[in-house]
């Protein structure tokens, strides 16, 4: 059987015929020993044919296709045209080697071409990379090496750029800055603590909060310039007025040294870089909830968008977050203890990073490591729902939330939560119907649009109005009356609203109304009798026309 060598390179496809070969009885050492020597492999290995390829990006498309496992227009055009073709009905007489499996099998699903990929295979390729600029004469010293190097930085450029749409790179920096910052802020502001207690040591038992404490500093400076009347702005900023007294009245009592104006203003420029990076941190955690939301909404529902980061975080990404089993996430940020435990054969962690959550915290002593399993399964069903759904929704999220909630009562008091399909019915219907009512809702914006238009296109053709004819043409369900029954109509009316409810002689305004209708009735009857006489005159004029053409006849 003939053995075909498909060869991919950065300036086009190569096909190898490798004959004289008989693959059982050749051992893979063999091989490898004589590829080195271009003589022998040359009569072994034969180039047959040549496809390069139009330009760089069209190189790129190919790269890209062939690392996924899947054979474009070109590749199946250059195959079916140089191997030798195969009857209906009968096995092929030649086999194709492949580097890579998945685009062997996606060629045989193809095209019918029988491929292999092993260890022979592989050894064979390698001596083609290795001799393959002797096989073309045409190619200079160094072209292959320059396509090589283009095709690589494109073929990269190209993967990063895969990942523009997916900013979950941007969440993994955004948690570490803030782990960062919350550290800096804290040795920081215990800094400036130190630091300004030398002067007011009384402030650091009355002001807990480093941030408040920043600002308090910034704001007296001096402890000899407190007053009465910096009272106001010490409320503005603690929110509490009995504080600010107290903070008063212990700076008039204060038993700390005295500072130069010098260390005064380096103390206010510390404080003020604490303040900004206390606000940049704020602004920082609104941006991190707001990615969050955008990019893993249901996972940030179930355990909050801290802890979602910080999963994604160290995990790499979302995806190898959803490629995670419930059991790897359950322990992801305590792999030291998980492996220190294998070594000395101990207890495993029973959660990592998850610990972090206000479940398991919530959850007793006893259900800790029962509630960890079971949001771990949770968060797992979530990142895969981010991951793999095509459109973001908040509703699987909050389901799976209440699910943990209803687990808690019962680890509590015995509650039996619901069942997992049942809930998952419900998210998937009421996701349905929110998809129904944007439809609906869009429908009805479009549907307004459209009345509006008709009725505009109602009032004026051509800038000209319609008149009470052309109107009642246009509609179909409007009845053609002439104008001369209506203004009848409009004069009957009239009357009836201008006849008295109650007439002069007693009589009242109901019987004034059976008037009315009586005389309504009178006119229609009137009306229909001549309707009926005009009948019958047109019909004795017809038989009288009859009667003269018989008798002119005779």
């Amino acid at each position: 059987m003939a053995l075909y060598l498909l060869y991919e390179t950065a300036s086009g496809y190569s096909l190898f015929l490798a004959h004289g070969l008989d693959q059982i009885g050749q051992n893979t050492e063999a091989v490898r020993s004589s590829i080195s020597d271009m003589n022998r492999f040359g009569k072994v290995v034969q180039l047959t044919a040549f496809h390069p390829f139009e330009s760089a990006l069209d190189a790129l498309n190919q790269c890209n296709s062939v690392s996924e496992g899947l054979m474009t227009n070109e590749l199946r055009n250059f195959l079916e045209l140089n191997l030798p073709k195969v009857k209906e009905g009968k096995k092929a007489k030649f086999s194709l080697g492949v580097s890579e499996p998945k685009i062997g099998s996606h060629i045989f699903e193809e095209t019918k071409i029988p491929c292999q990929s092993n260890e022979f295979v592989l050894e064979l390729l390698r001596g083609v990379r290795l001799h393959f600029d002797r096989f073309i004469k045409d190619l200079k010293p160094g072209d292959l090496e320059k396509a090589q190097l283009g095709l690589g930085h494109s073929y990269s450029r190209a993967k990063v750029k895969f990942n523009v749409n997916r900013v979950d790179n941007m969440v993994i920096q955004a948690i570490f800055l803030l782990d960062t910052l919350d550290k800096d802020i804290n040795s920081f502001s215990m800094r400036v603590r130190e630091w300004y207690s030398w002067h007011f040591p009384e402030l650091v038992k009355i002001v807990n909060d480093n941030y408040l404490y920043a600002r308090v500093v910034k704001l007296i400076e001096d402890k000899s310039k407190l007053t009465d009347d910096m009272v106001p702005a010490l409320t503005d900023i603690l929110g509490d007025e009995d504080k600010a007294k107290e903070i008063v009245e212990a700076g008039k009592a204060s038993m700390g040294q005295d500072l130069s104006a010098v260390d005064l203003v380096n103390v206010q420029m510390f404080a003020q870089r604490v303040m900004d990076l206390s606000e940049y941190r704020k602004k920082l955690y609104e941006y991190l909830v707001t990615k969050m939301n955008d990019i893993a909404p249901n996972l940030a529902s179930l355990i909050g968008e801290v802890v979602g980061a910080r999963l994604i975080s160290h995990a790499g990404s979302l995806t190898n977050l959803a490629k995670c089993p419930s059991s790897t996430l359950q322990i992801l940020g305590a792999e030291k203890a998980l492996f220190r435990a294998l070594k000395t054969r101990g207890n495993t962690p029973k959660y990592g990073l998850i610990f972090h959550s206000s479940f398991i915290g919530r959850a007793s002593a006893r259900n800790k490591g029962r509630m960890a399993r079971y949001l771990a399964n949770k968060c797992s069903i979530a990142s895969r729902i981010d991951c793999f759904a095509e459109k973001n929704t908040t509703i699987f999220g909050e389901k799976l939330r209440e699910q943990v909630e209803e687990r808690l009562d019962f680890y509590d008091k015995g509650v039996a939560p619901r069942k997992n399909i049942d809930v998952m019915k419900a998210a998937i219907e009421s996701t349905e119907n929110n998809d129904t009512e944007m439809k609906e809702a869009a429908t009805d914006t479009s549907g307004k649009k459209s009345k509006k238009k008709k009725s505009k296109s109602e009032i004026a053709v051509d800038g000209e109005p319609m008149s009470a004819d052309k109107v009642a043409a246009t509609n179909g369900d409007a009845s053609e009356e002439p104008k001369s029954e209506k203004r009848k109509k409009k004069k009957d009316k009239r009357k009836l609203d201008e006849e008295p409810a109650e007439d002069l002689n007693g009589v009242s305004g109901v019987d004034a109304h059976e008037d009315g209708t009586a005389k309504k009735k009178k006119k229609q009857k009137k009306t229909a009798e001549d309707n009926d006489e005009d009948v019958q005159a047109k019909s004795e004029k017809k038989k009288k026309k009859k009667s003269k053409s018989e008798d002119g006849d005779e």
